[in-house]
């Protein structure tokens, strides 16, 4: 009888998964792959400790081989570089742990199918519109995230990060564009990322 347990429950598992990655595939033949992506995104910071959230607007700028671009414009300018491995703020560089930086190419680049290494996923493919939910499977990505839940069309529109600690980030993106080539402004943010 345990055994009989024990093989329903790695059946089930093994179908959660299969059926995880045949929806990311499905989901990312809709997505647009290019090496390039820009567009401008509105944030949505709830804080535990606040009674409003922290709003935010700027761009971005996805590059398939250099990384992340990340220009908050609005209420206070900054910038963030990330790319696989290391992060860069005004405060300076960290590195990353590879399952953070897999995310952000993989969200940003329609790449979906790199989240089923280092996530659970369940989510649902509508004629219109699709929506995922991650849940980390990456330890020390499990003490900041509890869930990440991404939707959208040929695009990715929103993105809602849970963290562990009952924060609440919302992203939504708009006016996304695929160039060919990089501005040279773009040039030099990211060569500002360590080799």
């Amino acid at each position: 009888m345990i055994l009989i347990k024990a093989l329903l429950l790695f059946l089930l598992a093994f179908c959660q998964s299969d059926a995880g990655e045949v929806l990311l595939t499905h989901i990312a033949t809709r997505l647009a792959k290019t090496p390039i992506t820009n567009g401008n995104f509105q944030q949505e910071k709830r804080l535990k400790i606040l009674r409003k959230p922290l709003i935010s607007t700027g761009i971005f700028t996805y590059d398939q081989s250099r990384g992340v671009i990340w220009k908050t414009l609005t209420p206070v300018a900054s910038l963030l570089l990330l790319n696989d491995t290391h992060l860069l703020t005004g405060q300076g560089e960290q590195a990353v742990p590879a399952a953070l930086g897999k995310v952000f190419k993989a969200m940003l680049g329609g790449d979906l199918n790199q989240l089923s290494d280092g996530f659970s996923i369940t989510g649902s493919d509508q004629k219109s519109s699709w929506q995922l939910e991650l849940k980390p499977k990456d330890e020390l990505l499990k003490k900041i995230i509890s869930s990440i839940m991404l939707s959208g069309d040929n695009e990715l529109r929103f993105l809602v990060i849970q963290e562990t600690g009952g924060n609440l980030t919302r992203i939504k993106f708009d006016k996304i564009t695929h160039p060919t080539l990089l501005t040279s402004e773009q040039e030099a943010d990211f060569d500002r990322l360590s080799p």
